[in-house]
């Protein structure tokens, strides 16, 4: 079983990189076959083997002999270990489902964002009405949670942009980035989320203010993408969460 999970992991890796090359392009995900980004040469099936086809082509492309982007195997083989940790965590259930699920997502999020400043609706849009549905099952969060998870999400983000925008007097945060609070307030609830809300702040000051310091043109733009912050604290949260959520509670209600 967790060979079978570790390869519908890369292989559901690879198709996460086929999304985040052809979405913010604006070209179909389920119908036409890959090509190389750089000769536009179709690809064969070969080619396209996850991780297995980087190495045996030592990170070259087969026609043009041009660099594949390092992106190709880290995608794959992320979600592949991501899925074996929940599996390994969870087995076959629920859990399992859905943190598979919001890590393939986050993966589309960080790469997506981070080359075109864009977090695409036609990952969190979806996210959200399965965060929704998913709620109503046995094992599920409860449809009361993933609203209030979904409020409290969008909500504080929102709230955040608004004073962004008084403050500087432009978009300080786009859209995306609350309905991607939105989407994972759905699905992993309000607790969790909240932990996300202030641990991409922590992790968004920890890493933009060095970046901004040794990069000009990020201090020219003044702008960082805040998507792969809020999707790493959502890793954390899913991985660390309860654990620090009990702590708190432990230590500063019980005990206080």
């Amino acid at each position: 079983m967790y060979i079978v999970v570790g390869l519908l992991g890369v292989a559901i890796g690879s198709f996460l990189n086929a999304v985040i090359y052809r979405l913010p392009r604006e070209k179909s995900v389920r119908t036409g076959r890959s090509v190389c980004p750089e000769c536009g040469v179709k690809l064969k099936w070969y080619h396209n083997v996850p991780i297995l086809s980087f190495l045996l082509l030592r990170g070259k492309c087969a026609f043009c002999g041009k660099r594949i982007s390092l992106r190709y195997p880290i995608v794959e083989t992320c979600n592949g270990l991501a899925y074996l940790y929940f599996f390994w965590q969870y087995g076959l259930s629920m859990e399992f489902a859905v943190y598979s699920y919001v890590i393939s997502a986050l993966l589309i999020v960080i790469f997506v964002d981070l080359e075109f400043r864009i977090i695409p609706d036609s990952v969190t849009l979806p996210g959200i009405v399965a965060g929704l549905a998913i709620s109503f099952l046995p094992q599920g969060i409860g449809i009361i949670q993933s609203i209030i998870g979904l409020l409290v999400g969008g909500g504080s983000l929102y709230l955040v942009a608004m004073l962004g925008d008084w403050l500087f007097k432009k978009e300080s945060m786009g859209g995306g980035d609350i309905k991607l609070a939105a989407m994972l307030g759905a699905l992993l609830g309000w607790q969790k989320v909240l932990f996300i809300f202030m641990g991409s702040a922590v992790v968004g000051l920890a890493v933009s203010i060095p970046l901004m310091i040794i990069s000009s043109r990020l201090r020219r733009h003044r702008t960082v993408p805040f998507g792969p912050f809020i999707s790493v604290a959502a890793v954390a949260a899913i991985v660390y969460g309860d654990q620090i959520i009990k702590f708190y509670i432990d230590t500063f209600i019980i005990s206080g």
